[in-house]
């Protein structure tokens, strides 16, 4: 849910970015139906996604690389020594940059990303927190998939706008 739905705030946004979904702990196969259903009501088709692994290739290729709790953003960085500026949980990173603000026009992202991650330690990840995981819905019944879709919506929605220089959002 996470990728479909950033990449369709960031083409909302004209943003000339691609998000992709990799998993620390993937089943490999197809989206589940509840998440197919609810990103169908949002006009998106994820029929033909299948989960993968993530792999040290993939991070050593990703700009910004998020997760949806703290775990996976351990794990991620365990896997990528070197990734941990640019790994955030999706919550974390978005009350972070409503701090630092949006980044701006021709701003590198690594520079933007640094200052969102200014005086973050790895210790921080340590344990779960409300504060920064999205619950997981999986074996849970539709309504906590759709709390959970409507949670990313809003918050990838955010995110667009501050990684998204309004620059680049101009006709």
């Amino acid at each position: 849910m996470g990728a479909a739905l950033l990449q369709m705030h960031l083409r909302a946004r004209r943003a000339d970015a691609v998000a992709t979904s990799v998993g620390t702990h993937a089943t490999l196969g197809p989206s589940p139906r509840e998440v197919i259903e609810l990103l169908a009501e949002r006009g998106l088709d994820v029929h033909g996604h299948r989960s993968r692994q993530v792999t040290p290739e993939l991070l050593a290729e990703a700009d910004l690389i998020i997760g949806m709790a703290r775990e996976h953003v351990r794990e991620t960085v365990l896997l990528g020594p070197g990734t941990f500026g640019r790994t955030f949980t999706l919550k974390e990173l978005v009350r972070r940059a409503r701090e630092v603000g949006g980044r701006r026009p021709a701003e590198p992202l690594e520079n933007w990303l640094a200052g969102v991650g200014e005086g973050r330690t790895t210790s921080a990840l340590l344990g779960a927190s409300d504060a920064d995981d999205v619950a997981d819905p999986i074996g849970k019944k539709l309504p906590a998939f759709r709390r959970c879709a409507d949670e990313i919506d809003a918050l990838t929605s955010e995110l667009s706008r501050l990684v998204v220089p309004a620059a680049v959002t101009a006709p």
